[in-house]
């Protein structure tokens, strides 16, 4: 039997309609989909009736199906000759797990194609009125993780923290106000702006928003919860005057689909 496909697809940061088109042609063509539990429901509602549909979603420190079991599950389907869509939210490459994806079907000389997509990163942030770069404000941004794996060593936030540019920091909610406290330690101002942004591009998207020192409080009050985007930088002050969310337009997946390629 001839080898199957797989197709490492960015969802986005939540909204539906900011998947590309490719992305949701692939989603149309899938035998088999293999998703994240951050992944929006009407992205899959667009799979084939007969497409297996595989939720191998994480929660917090909990994995419901273990990433090299995931691995398996892609080298499984692709060797009965499928063609696999693996929908992963935001972009696949970025804090993903799409490389290390990639590798093991490279492994087994699986074809495989990388579908990016808007990560939440940017994205996420511009639907809270934060531009991750600007002319008077930022001229560069960074993006790390503030969780790692088990036996490295912690992000240098000191060094993070002589950055002028704007920090957004991915699955950091769980450590957020040890974060803080190590960047202002690391010589950041404790006046820094920072935000917190729940469900990112969404209808429901909830934003805390206050300095490094008092954050904490502000995530506190406003009930922002993990998984949340946290930006650190000056560009958190223009969010009042760049904020659409309460005026934006949604778009219908059901037009997309007689254009999509």
């Amino acid at each position: 039997m001839n080898k199957g496909k797989v197709w490492l697809v960015g969802a986005g940061p939540g909204e539906a309609s900011l998947i590309t088109v490719k992305g949701l042609h692939c989603i149309r063509e899938a035998d088999v989909i293999v998703h994240d539990r951050l992944v929006n429901p009407e992205l899959i509602a667009q799979a084939p009736v007969d497409c297996n549909i595989i939720d191998v979603g994480k929660t917090p420190n909990r994995h419901l199906v273990p990433q090299d079991q995931i691995n398996q599950i892609l080298i499984d389907h692709a060797l009965s000759g499928k063609n696999v869509v693996r929908l992963k939210g935001g972009d696949p490459y970025v804090f993903g797990r799409g490389g290390e994806e990639a590798e093991s079907l490279s492994q087994q000389h699986i074809p495989f194609e990388i579908v990016p997509g808007i990560s939440s990163s940017i994205g996420g942030l511009a639907y809270a009125g934060i531009p991750v770069t600007h002319r008077d404000y930022a001229s560069s941004f960074h993006v790390v993780t503030g969780h790692l794996c088990q036996g490295n060593e912690p992000q240098n936030w000191h060094a993070l923290a002589q950055i002028e540019g704007t920090l957004v920091i991915l699955m950091g909610m769980a450590r957020q106000d040890e974060i803080c406290q190590r960047l202002i330690e690391g010589g950041k101002s404790a006046d820094t702006p920072a935000a917190a942004v729940m469900y990112a591009s969404q209808q429901r998207q909830r934003i805390a928003k206050g300095t490094l020192s008092t954050l904490q409080h502000e995530i506190e009050r406003e009930k922002i919860e993990a998984p949340a985007l946290i930006v650190i930088g000056k560009v958190v002050n223009l969010s009042d005057v760049l904020s659409f969310i309460s005026t934006r337009v949604d778009i219908s997946l059901e037009p997309l689909l007689q254009t999509a390629i």
